[in-house]
């Protein structure tokens, strides 16, 4: 059975959700100048992690935004990484409490954010929630790759793991 094939839409009944623990830990970012991409990211305020030049062909960076525990990583000369088209990565989210207060850091960062733009809530949509879930402004990294700011205050039900 393929990965594809497991919880496919015609599968008549909803698989139990893992106890096995799995966080997301890295999103890999395909750049095409890594020390440009290094500035940009700690221009607006990523921790720098790693930088580890192994030799002048091989090199990875990783970074991680403010308060969250993924973090992201670049680089050169890694099996992967290099095969990845820069810029190709869109629509990446990053989840803020003040959409406007983080548009406004970017901006004062010197980074070109996209206005905040306020989807209308599908029918049935709590009003409880306020602006989380359906409030954007984008930007992109030198190299094109897309982020989404997604104002989120109020978390949707069901959306914490029990411990």
């Amino acid at each position: 059975m393929s990965s594809s094939d497991v919880g496919s839409a015609s599968s008549p009944e909803m698989a139990e959700v893992s106890t096995i623990d799995m966080a997301l830990e890295v999103v890999t970012v395909p750049v095409s100048d890594v020390e440009r991409a290094k500035r940009f990211y700690q221009s607006i305020g990523w921790r720098l992690d790693v930088d580890l030049v192994l030799s002048d062909d091989v090199r990875l960076v990783q970074m991680t935004p403010p308060h969250s525990p993924c973090s992201i990583h670049f680089g050169k000369g890694v099996p992967g990484i290099d095969a990845m088209e820069p810029g190709s990565l869109q629509r990446v989210y990053l989840a803020v409490k003040d959409i406007d207060a983080a548009r406004e850091e970017l901006l004062s960062r010197g980074v070109d954010v996209g206005e905040v733009d306020e989807q209308p809530k599908p029918p049935g949509f709590p009003d409880s929630l306020g602006r989380s879930y359906f409030t954007y402004a984008s930007f992109s990294d030198p190299d094109g790759n897309g982020w989404l700011l997604q104002e989120v205050t109020t978390r949707l039900p069901g959306r914490e793991w029990d411990d």
